[in-house]
């Protein structure tokens, strides 16, 4: 589990497609093979973790539901290693398995801070509400505004900054998660009703 609060900016070292290497040696010194770490908002398994650089096995259904397939050597990437009992929930619950990629729409200067529209399924749309969470690349951030076709977000200056949503331009695929509480209340109103 995680909270979308990005702990550290890595670098894609290598990836041929199966076996991911992230620079990160932050993140790298705390974890072990096994351990979980989330990459762009994806939860993946620490297969090895040496010189400051992590690995990870990429198997094709996690590249089928995510936007993994984009990155290439010398790309940042948003890192979060799993959470440890006492850790603080700075953002929200994020589990790092992603709904669906989204495409942002668009990217308009507000001040020192941006607003950024990303287009989505309406599997995605259908969970999503003004001030409620949601994880873009797996950072957690609350939703500013909605249509019929995504949602829109506001970066503040510290989040451009730490994370790759700084990077953001039209046309850049994005992992989504939705607030997994709001798929747990559905599913309980579902089971519930007659």
């Amino acid at each position: 589990m995680f909270t979308g609060i990005v702990r550290e900016l890595g670098t894609v070292d290598a990836f041929d497609g199966s076996r991911l290497v992230v620079a990160s040696p932050e993140t790298a010194g705390g974890v072990v093979v096994g351990d979980s770490v989330s990459i762009a908002g994806v939860c993946l398994t620490v297969v090895a973790a040496e010189e400051g650089r992590l690995a990870f096995d990429v198997v094709p259904e996690t590249l089928s539901r995510t936007a993994l397939n984009r990155l290439e050597p010398g790309d940042r990437v948003n890192v979060e290693p799993s959470l440890r009992v006492g850790d603080p929930l700075g953002g929200h619950v994020v589990q790092g398995h992603v709904d669906a990629v989204g495409t942002v729409r668009s990217v308009r200067p507000e001040g020192d801070s941006r607003r950024v529209w990303v287009d989505a399924p309406d599997a995605i749309v259908r969970y999503c509400l003004e001030k409620g969470s949601i994880a873009v690349d797996g950072v957690s951030l609350t939703v500013a505004a909605l249509d019929g076709e995504g949602f829109e977000v506001a970066l503040i200056p510290h989040t451009l900054a730490v994370t790759t949503l700084g990077d953001l331009e039209p046309g850049d695929e994005v992992n989504l998660e939705v607030d997994v509480l709001a798929k747990v209340v559905e599913r309980l109103v579902e089971v519930r009703l007659p």
